[in-house]
């Protein structure tokens, strides 16, 4: 596929995209912090507000925003799609010849944007990722189960994957025209963009507290997050289904086995809870490989009904045409 020209690409060296959920007591806080930042940096730039359905006073603060900060640009979903659909709708907007994501939480500090900036330019690099090396304003239950998404992703989809990698990183244009061409429903970017095989590098930092609100991933959204990883970028649960249907036959055989011998033998027990235990651990094996095999016909199914994860209700760029 190739991408369409837009010459307003030329005169922006800069896209900066923020998922916002429901952000309207960070929405100053990161307005302070970041357009200073990048007012200094002496380059073009834009910034895309890509709103994902917000229900509180976000959108009029970030039309407030707008009406004094001419480079931010409102991108409104008609809905909340999530945070990853989120970021494919800003992405996929943006026009930059550098595109980096950061989070409107402030927990990834902007402050760091200038200096990925000048190591991709001097390193020849397409792809920045922002690593956190102390997470210790998280609490210990988030540093753990952290620590074992990386851990698990690494070993399943590969050791590309940078470990403490979030969605705080820098894409030049090709990586961004690449990801536009991907047919994938549900794009997981901490592994896809590892995965692109581009030349990279990555900045280390401290992970910040929230500067207000609460966190927009709780636990069921983090569990969500990793079986999504898993399933999108792995085989390994099919392979997994596989394993237990072999062990469940060795453990089938060996109890013919035990049951040819006690009948032969002539000590027969009664069989009733024997009956009962095989049939209910086999029934167990049965449905959990075909839950296995039924979610990735689901993703099948998503993939060849081919809708989009995300619909622009509102760009405010193109009010400006």
């Amino acid at each position: 596929m190739s991408a369409v020209y837009d010459p307003r690409r030329e005169s922006i060296a800069l896209s900066i995209v923020v998922p916002v959920f429901n952000e309207e007591e960070a929405l100053p806080v990161l307005a302070a912090r970041l357009r200073p930042t990048l007012d200094g940096c002496g380059e073009p730039y834009e910034v895309l507000a890509v709103d994902d359905g917000s229900t509180d006073r976000t959108p009029h603060l970030l039309e407030d925003l707008r009406t004094v900060w001419p480079q931010l640009r409102i991108v409104a979903l008609r809905r909340n799609s999530g945070h990853q659909a989120a970021l494919t709708a800003g992405l996929h907007r943006a026009l930059g010849a550098y595109v980096i994501s950061i989070d409107a939480d402030l927990q990834d500090p902007p402050e760091l944007i200038p200096e990925m900036l000048a190591l991709a330019r001097a390193d020849g690099l397409d792809i920045v990722y922002g690593v956190r090396i102390d997470r210790s304003t998280d609490t210990g239950f988030k540093r753990r189960t952290a620590a074992a998404y990386y851990w698990l992703m690494r070993r399943l989809a590969g050791s590309f994957v940078p470990a403490q990698a979030g969605d705080f990183r820098l894409l030049s244009r090709p990586v961004v025209e690449t990801l536009k061409t991907l047919p994938d429903q549900q794009q997981i970017y901490r592994l896809l963009i590892p995965w692109l095989g581009f030349p990279g590098g990555q900045i280390t930092y401290q992970r910040g507290e929230r500067v207000a609100g609460t966190t927009k991933y709780p636990l069921h959204k983090m569990v969500l997050l990793a079986w999504d990883s898993i399933t999108s970028f792995s085989a390994v649960p099919l392979r997994l289904a596989t394993a237990i249907g072999a062990f469940s036959l060795v453990v089938c055989l060996a109890f013919l086995t035990w049951t040819l011998t006690v009948y032969a033998t002539g000590s027969t027990l009664p069989g009733w809870t024997s009956l009962i235990t095989t049939v209910l651990f086999f029934g167990a094996v049965q449905l959990f490989c075909l839950g296995m095999l039924g979610e990735y016909v689901a993703r099948i199914y998503t993939a060849v009904q081919a809708r989009p994860t995300y619909c622009v209700a509102r760009d405010t760029d193109e009010e400006r045409q």
